[in-house]
């Protein structure tokens, strides 16, 4: 199998190749923790110890995966899921109506598909400052 040739590391400035496309290791770190200081930790987005504590009863009530009900599968639940994204909206955050068991890969798929990923372009509509309030 043919390799894929080296490109240069997408930091700015930056000319160090890398095997995959995307960022040499230093710049890689860098760029993450930018991220993670703009999104805040799961806490500060609103998934503290409320929400673990709502999420264990919701998924003792509802321990198989929705998603995979539909499907004909019976697959065990492990996330707790907002149907309809609350984008940072706390009446819509809380809303039990608006939750749903998911399967780990199930809530993934279900996330790329609303948030854009693997080369997605996110809904129309849907600001990068709206995906990071969530």
């Amino acid at each position: 199998m043919a390799q894929r040739a080296p490109t240069p590391c997408r930091y700015p400035n930056c000319r160090k190749l890398v095997v995959k496309p995307g960022y040499c290791e230093q710049h890689l770190r860098q760029v993450r923790k930018q991220w993670d200081d703009r999104r805040g930790n799961a806490s500060a987005r609103g998934y503290g110890s409320r929400w673990q504590r709502a999420r264990a009863v919701f998924l003792s009530y509802h321990p198989l995966c929705a998603e995979c009900n539909r499907q004909g599968r019976v697959t065990p639940a492990s996330v707790v899921d907002h149907i309809q994204p609350h984008r940072g909206n706390q009446e819509s955050f809380w809303d039990t109506n608006n939750w749903q068991s998911l399967c780990k890969p199930c809530h993934d798929i279900k996330t790329v598909k609303e948030d854009g990923g693997f080369g997605r372009s996110p809904p129309p509509g849907t600001t990068s400052a709206q995906k990071t309030n969530r």
